[in-house]
């Protein structure tokens, strides 16, 4: 999508947090509780957790963070596309801006967790189709009917 603009976000703005608001309803209406992986806001502000936001002029497209596990592995955390913008590339775009942030942080590995049911399935193309692979559980991740873990190896940059 033309016009996208990504930047770092505070999580202060309240079209931010309608968003946020409804990304972990909507995960609650898909799993069980246990099952849910979503941070809320307070989580999304801790010290280990970049998170942006993406606009198209004054709209709201979606969201994205990278939370860092370690010195070499990163997590996806928070990747939402408003409704309306899905299937236009919005996604396609935050991922590709997350990616780049990690690689350029020196990770060599970018994980994420997502769900296993079937409105999950777009998501999961998407990650597939930017090279991630499954995986098995990672970080404190156990195995879970209702979780998909995937991975994807990253290209060290050279100084």
């Amino acid at each position: 999508m033309q016009g996208l603009r990504i930047i770092p976000d505070d999580l202060t703005h309240p079209k931010v947090q309608a968003l946020l608001e409804a990304h972990l309803s909507n995960m609650h209406s898909l799993s069980p509780p246990e099952s849910v992986h979503a941070f809320d806001v307070a989580r999304l502000r801790s010290a280990d957790v970049t998170f942006w936001t993406m606009w198209l002029g004054e709209i709201l497209v979606g969201c994205g963070a990278l939370k860092q596990l370690n010195a070499e592995h990163g997590e996806i955390k928070s990747m939402r596309t408003r409704d309306e913008f899905r299937g236009r590339g919005a996604g396609r775009t935050m991922l590709a801006h997350i990616i780049a942030e990690a690689t350029r942080r020196g990770y060599r590995r970018l994980s994420l967790e997502t769900g296993s049911v079937p409105a999950f399935q777009p998501a999961l193309r998407l990650y597939e189709t930017a090279g991630f692979r499954y995986c098995e559980p990672f970080a404190d991740y156990v195995e879970d009917p209702y979780s998909v873990f995937m991975t994807i190896e990253l290209a060290i940059q050279r100084s």
